[in-house]
Parts: structure tokens; C-alpha cells; sequence
């Protein structure tokens, strides 16, 4: 004999109803990445009206923000990338200014340390040229021996990367014996640090489309899955047959290559290396990340957010130069920004977790 089979319960009913989609703009708006864009725009805001003549809205201060966010912005990336798949990198820093000086170094044996009598640097276009791929060769090579020394020999990427950061340093300061290297061809700056296309400097437009590539990467490429994927569980990453070692290794390359380029950006805007000018940058770089939403743990990165982040570091730093900050307060600031951003990250993560 057949029995009818059970009514379904009405709250089951309800919770195989469909929803209705959220609008675009609330999702939007929910994204931590959000909300730094919207702190973004309040800041310069602020800043506008309190700076003198409301100089800090200036176009020249706009093309300076831009030109000091470049470089911050490529150590975001590459830091964003391979916080993806749970690694840190310390050295991003180190990395800058060792490849900077070494770029530095290729100019001027190329062209020279002063013009000659006609006012001219010695074939200046090959020396620029040479210049670049020396700094992005020392970054890559930086970066591979990073990820060798994390996927191969199991070293915390924290404590390696404190290493390399120390040697990279060192290095930096030995070949320069703690000076800045100068005499670099203005066409460096001319042609491409301080150049800029619809009132927008160069290398900013560079580390955009940058940004919009790894974007695109993370978003439709099997490499941005495989990366999340490794940050998310590399045990299970390794379960399901990826590679994860070099993987872990082509990030930190990447992370390497992106660290050079910017320190080619630094001697094309200074015309000169800045060897101590870059003790934050590590730190910089990770509260631009963290803030912007990329997780420390791994498996989640936002890119637009690393930009969004970047664009906040900046902007703090430079509208407290124009209000005439100390720069110890500077530090303090932008402390207080990296522990509030870790401290949102935590909060995001254990919510996550209870979900």
C-alpha cells in the first residue's frame, strides 16, 4: 500500500525561495575595497580645504601624488599577489634599492657620470635602456631567490624574506659605500620619470595597466585560480595535483620583477638613487594590501582594493607634509593606519570563518 509522501514544511518552502539579487552598487559598497575609495575621497577632501589656497588640490600635487604612489603601488601588486597564496615579503624594499642602484650603476658606465664638452651624455638612449633591464633582471633574480629559499627549502617566508631584506641592504650599501649614485642623463627623467600623457605621469599610466593585467589574471586565468587556490589550502592544492613549488616560485619572480620596475621608477623621477629613502616601504605596501581587503592568510586578493589602499597611504602621507607635519608624526600616522588595517583584516577573517 502506497502512503502519501510528507507535505513539505513551510519553512523549507521559504528557504528554497528564490532571492532576489542585490543591486550592484550595494555589493559594491560592501566590499572593503569600497570604503577605502570612499576614505580616499574624504581625505583629499580634507586635505584640499585645510592646505593654503587649497594647494593640495593642485595639478602639480595631483602629478606628485601619482609619481610617489607608482612606485608603492608595483610593491602592492606584487605583495597582493603573493599574499594570494599565503606568502609575505619583507624585502620588498631592499629589493628597490639594490635594484636601483644596479640600474644606476649600468647608466653610468654606459653613458658616463658627466656630459661631455657638447653638453651630452654619451649614448644616453642605450644607457637608459641597458639602466631598466638591470633593474628588472636584480628584481627578478631577487625575487627567484626568494621563492627558492620559501618553496624549496621550507624556510617561513617572514624569516627569509627578514634575511634577504638584511643582505639586500647590505649589498646595496656596499656597492655605493652608503651614498646615493648621481649624474644619471636627464633624458631619464625627461623621457619617461617625469613625463607625463594627458597631464598623467608615464610611469603611473605603467603601473595601472599593470594593476588592470593582474586583475584580469586573478579574475579569468587558471594562474590567479591556481594562486587563490594555494592560499585557500596549500595541502589541498597539493592534493589536487598543482604544482605548488613553482608556483610559490613564480610569484615571488613576479612580486621581484614588479619590485626592479619600481626601482627603475625611482632613479628615472630622482635622477639619482635614494638608498635611504625607503625604510616603509615594506610597510607601506602591506597596509595599502591589507586595508584594501587581500587577506593575510591567503585565498582572497583584491586588486582594485590594493590600489584603493595605495592611493590612501599616499594621500595621508601627503597631505601631512603639506600641512606641515613633522616627519616622525608621519610614521606614527601611517603606523597607526597598518595596525588599524590589520586589526579590520582579523575582524573580516574571524567573520568569514564563522560564516
Amino acid at each position: 500500500m502506497r502512503t502519501a509522501a510528507a507535505a513539505p514544511d513551510h519553512k523549507e518552502l521559504e528557504e528554497t525561495r528564490a532571492v532576489a539579487a542585490r543591486h550592484p552598487v550595494l555589493r559594491w559598497v560592501a566590499t572593503g575595497g569600497a570604503w577605502v575609495f570612499l576614505l580616499d575621497l574624504l581625505l583629499i577632501l580634507i586635505f584640499g580645504l585645510l592646505s593654503d589656497d587649497q594647494v593640495f588640490w593642485s595639478l602639480q600635487n595631483a602629478q606628485a601624488l601619482l609619481l610617489g604612489g607608482t612606485e608603492a603601488l608595483l610593491l602592492a601588486l606584487g605583495l597582493a599577489m603573493l599574499l594570494g597564496a599565503g606568502v609575505f615579503d619583507l624585502s620588498l624594499g631592499a629589493n628597490l634599492v639594490l635594484s636601483s642602484i644596479v640600474g644606476a650603476r649600468v647608466i653610468q658606465l654606459v653613458a658616463g657620470t658627466a656630459p661631455d664638452a657638447s653638453g651630452q651624455f654619451h649614448d644616453a638612449g642605450t644607457a637608459i635602456l641597458l639602466g631598466l633591464l638591470a633593474c628588472v633582471l636584480t628584481g627578478t633574480l631577487f625575487g627567484l631567490i626568494n621563492g627558492l629559499i620559501i618553496a624549496y627549502l621550507d624556510v617561513n617566508s617572514l624569516i627569509a624574506t627578514l634575511g634577504t631584506m638584511g643582505v639586500g641592504t647590505g649589498l646595496g650599501l656596499l656597492i655605493t659605500n652608503g651614498g646615493d649614485l648621481g649624474g644619471l642623463p636627464p633624458a631619464l627623467q625627461t623621457g619617461f620619470g617625469l613625463f607625463t600623457l594627458a597631464h598623467i605621469p608615464v610611469p603611473a599610466l605603467v603601473a595601472i595597466l599593470i594593476g588592470l593585467a593582474l586583475w584580469t589574471v586573478l579574475r579569468y586565468l587558471k594562474y590567479g585560480m591556481r594562486t587563490l587556490a594555494i592560499g585557500s589550502s596549500r595541502a589541498a592544492a597539493e592534493r589536487a595535483g598543482l604544482r605548488v613549488r613553482p608556483h610559490l616560485v613564480s610569484l615571488a619572480v613576479l612580486a621581484g620583477t614588479l619590485a626592479g620596475l619600481a626601482g627603475f621608477v625611482d632613479i628615472s623621477r630622482f635622477g639619482s638613487t635614494t638608498v635611504s629613502g625607503h625604510s616603509t616601504d615594506a610597510l607601506t605596501a602591506v597596509t595599502a594590501v591589507v586595508i584594501g581587503g587581500t587577506l593575510l592568510e591567503g585565498g582572497r586578493v583584491s586588486i582594485p582594493g590594493a590600489m584603493w589602499g595605495t592611493i590612501l597611504a599616499v594621500v595621508l602621507q601627503g597631505g601631512l607634509v603639506i600641512l606641515g607635519v613633522k616627519p616622525f608624526f608621519q610614521l606614527i600616522a601611517i603606523g597607526v593606519v597598518l595596525v588599524a588595517a590589520v586589526a579590520i583584516d582579523r575582524i573580516r577573517y574571524k567573520r568569514r570563518e564563522a560564516r
